[in-house]
């Protein structure tokens, strides 16, 4: 099976009125919800009420788009205090689900959402499936979890708003996604980029990817690299596609990268995107990495007013190559929250990926950050799976590629780290959100 090349790709837009409208006429509709949405939430949400007149701000002082830098933030600090429905903006009866976030500790962030809310959740997602060439013939394995986690549900609601077969998989038990990819003729599937390796690679052992029907596969949840692409490109010989989505907005669909990959397009007629500098709440200008920051302009059931995400991203509003004149947003670099400062430094897991990606060979990209304290001196050790073969060769060998991974990591991150070099399998596999670090310093 070969890969779809990029000259015979037939790039499909779902909504040209909305995906290439000029930058005036969305900055009209912008601000015509904008308007609409300040006034909701002022008027039926006591938390927001409360925070603009804090801020000094009436419904009546936003008249534009432009306005929106008047306005308060909200952190995901002020949904845990209002847990679960202290942002409900309408009557409880009309709430037609609830999702929430796939957070193992303390309370669960939850979002309600109105049947209109899941209507314009399925038409993003849709839309994205679209830009990754996929049409109402297409079928949709989709191994995201379902239930509170939005990573499933966002994928079954956009494939059935574009018209394709779902084939609502969830998350787990490998053997059974591999033989239902092939039987039931599966051409694109969604899960997790590191689920999505780890199913690449076992289909691979398995022999099976010549016998798969798959082009596609949509991946998200989680920061992933280019490197990591390529990687489940070329062993499953397919097109992966970047999706992006966080509950509080809405799941899986804020944004998606089309064919040519030089950013996730974001759907700014339903989400406006800021990129701010974290530490000075500053505006960044394109290109410049910041914190993006989200105000939804037609969400009923829970609107977000200039939402903190956490995300590390830059944007860039030129026109796309496809023709689209959504702005688009970079590759995350990862959490403001994911980041550990190790004896001075930033660190994220994502430099770890990129640097073990760049060694190959023997070196797999399955690894796992542990941090911990020793004589009030912070010690970074990265567990590093290996192929079983180099167990099996001299000490020396085992030793020397030790020794190259460990150069290799203190030359991306600019700190040493010890390097424990495992078996293949050795880390446990995620199948929802990759847990890549485990810092034991109590801090």
């Amino acid at each position: 099976m070969a890969a779809v090349s990029l000259e015979n790709w037939v790039e499909r837009i779902r909504d040209p009125k909305i995906e290439c409208m000029s930058k005036d006429e969305m900055a009209a509709l912008q601000g015509k919800r904008l308007v609409d949405v300040v006034e909701r939430a002022y008027n039926h949400v006591d938390f927001y009420h409360k925070k603009m007149k804090d801020a000094g701000v009436e419904p009546g002082d936003i008249k534009s788009i432009e306005d929106i830098s008047k306005l308060p933030f909200t952190t995901k600090e002020d949904l845990r205090d209002h847990y679960p429905f202290g942002l409900l903006a309408i009557p409880m009866k009309d709430v037609a689900r609830v999702q929430g976030t796939s957070g193992t500790t303390g309370k669960l962030t939850i979002a309600p959402y109105s049947q209109k809310d899941v209507e314009v959740w399925g038409e993003c997602v849709a839309r994205g499936l679209t830009m990754a060439g996929l049409t109402s013939e297409d079928i949709i394995h989709v191994c995201y979890g379902y239930g509170l986690f939005t990573g499933g549900m966002g994928l079954d609601y956009g494939a059935q708003a574009l018209g394709a077969t779902a084939i609502p998989m969830s998350a787990g038990n490998t053997k059974r996604q591999m033989m239902c990819m092939e039987d039931l003729g599966a051409t694109a599937f969604a899960c997790t980029p590191s689920y999505a390796l780890y199913l690449a690679e076992s289909l691979a052992e398995a022999g099976a990817v010549d016998r798969l029907k798959l082009k596609v596969g949509i991946h998200g949840a989680e920061p992933w690299t280019e490197e990591m692409r390529k990687k489940i490109e070329s062993i499953l010989h397919i097109n992966c596609f970047d999706i992006y989505g966080l509950c509080e907005i809405t799941g899986p669909g804020v944004a998606q990268d089309c064919i040519h990959k030089e950013g996730l397009h974001v759907h700014w007629d339903y989400f406006y995107p800021e990129v701010i500098n974290p530490a000075t709440q500053e505006m960044c200008k394109d290109a410049e990495t910041g914190e993006l920051v989200f105000t939804t302009l037609a969400k009923e059931a829970m609107p977000l007013i200039r939402y903190r995400t956490k995300d590390l991203t830059s944007i860039d509003h030129s026109t796309c190559k496809c023709g689209r004149t959504l702005p688009r947003i970079s590759k995350f670099t990862g959490r403001t929250d994911d980041m550990k400062v190790i004896r001075g430094v930033n660190v994220f897991p994502t430099q770890v990926e990129t640097a073990l990606l760049s060694i190959g060979g023997a070196v797999a990209p399955h690894y796992m950050m542990i941090v911990d304290r020793e004589d009030n001196m912070d010690v970074l050790t990265v567990m590093v799976e290996v192929d079983e073969s180099m167990f099996s060769d001299e000490i020396r060998k085992l030793d020397a590629l030790r020794n190259k991974i460990a150069a290799v990591l203190k030359n991306a991150l600019g700190i040493s780290v010890r390097v424990k070099l495992v078996e293949p399998k050795t880390i446990q596999r995620s199948e929802g959100k990759a847990v890549r670090v485990i810092d034991n310093r109590d801090l």
